[in-house]
């Protein structure tokens, strides 16, 4: 980080240490431990982009490009303020950041804003996430001017892309965790991982299973009513330690974890054309798929959505549960069906 002008030799007040963050197949990364600074910091409030639409609208086009920010958070300058506050030490010195850091609580807010302000007007064919840039369009012509009008955004900013994690032209691409383009997305690049996941014998690995499960949930249909016995395994005061494993938690782990293998693909919506939605509800909870036909006449899901019954959901009568989830469906699909014939 002093080769790259990154820090500085120094002196403040205010200190944190500095730690090293092992990476699987890299060199360790250097990370400070801002935790007692940010309990002092004024938290700056700008919203993190929704993935889900960012994935939505990039998997329609045709054509796509994705950029990569060099060091992501280190182009950005500190002011001399900021500098004094993000001091950290080490065993051999104490140093200042000249850039900002990785752990500033604010530094995902920030980043998230400059790049908003950098793209704004340019929201019909580029979508950033962070560091990450999406420029997606229709056709060839259009996806030229595209890319020459966000690159000279970058070049005014003075920002630098990394070519090594940029691609061009691509029809399918990877994008925040999800191979995209050609109107549909899928994660193909998870399978393999899957695969492997341990059976879980604690609430912990139960929990690191269903957030990995979870982020795909979309594409999985009834998720939570599968995955009810691993939720309810994890019932009681007790945050760690073992757990019952049942014959319905295999079962629900097996089912959960051959659906995430089986590499589902979800379809980019097509506002110009009506949507279906369907519903169902079981014992344990209710489920919902939004679905659309092509030209071809046939119908093709979105995405899914599910939910655990609570207990007093559970007592409903079979009509009221199927009601509940036709309520649930719309509630939820809001944004793709109001104002829409549906």
């Amino acid at each position: 980080m002093l080769k790259l002008g990154i820090i500085e030799v120094g002196e403040s007040d205010y200190m944190s240490p500095m730690i090293l963050v092992e990476i699987a197949g890299k060199e360790p990364r250097p990370c400070i431990d801002y935790r007692k600074l940010n309990g002092i910091i004024r938290t700056e409030y700008f919203p993190l982009p929704n993935i889900e639409e960012r994935i939505e609208k990039v998997s329609a086009a045709k054509f796509i490009i994705v950029f990569d920010l060099s060091k992501g958070y280190w182009q950005i300058p500190l002011s001399k303020t900021a500098q004094r506050y993000a001091a950290f030490c080490t065993s051999f010195g104490t140093y200042r950041p000249l850039r900002m850091s990785f752990g500033l609580k604010n530094a995902p807010y920030f980043f998230s804003k400059l790049m908003a302000e950098l793209l704004n007007g340019l929201e019909d064919f580029v979508v950033p996430y962070l560091d990450d840039i999406a420029i997606f369009s229709d056709t060839w012509e259009s996806h030229i001017k595209h890319m020459e009008t966000v690159l000279q955004r970058i070049k005014r900013a003075k920002l630098t892309i990394k070519p090594s994690k940029c691609k061009f032209a691509q029809q399918n691409v990877k994008f925040l965790g999800h191979i995209v383009g050609q109107g549909f997305h899928s994660f193909r690049d998870q399978s393999s991982g899957c695969s492997r996941v341990p059976t879980p014998r604690t609430k912990t690995q139960i929990r690191a299973f269903l957030g990995i499960a979870g982020y795909y949930q979309k594409y999985i249909n009834l998720f939570s009513v599968i995955a009810a016995p691993l939720t309810d395994a994890l019932k009681g005061r007790a945050k760690k330690g073992e757990i019952k494993w049942t014959t319905e938690c295999e079962n629900a782990f097996r089912e959960l974890k051959g659906k995430l293998i089986d590499k589902p693909v979800l379809y980019a919506p097509n506002f110009e054309r009506e949507f279906i939605v369907q519903t169902d509800a079981s014992n344990a909870g209710m489920g919902a798929v939004l679905t659309q036909l092509t030209e071809q006449g046939e119908e093709h899901p979105i995405l899914y959505l599910s939910k655990k019954f609570s207990e007093v959901e559970k007592r409903y009568c079979t009509t009221e549960k199927e009601c509940a989830s036709i309520v649930f469906a719309i509630k939820r699909l809001h944004y793709y069906l109001d104002g829409n014939s549906f």
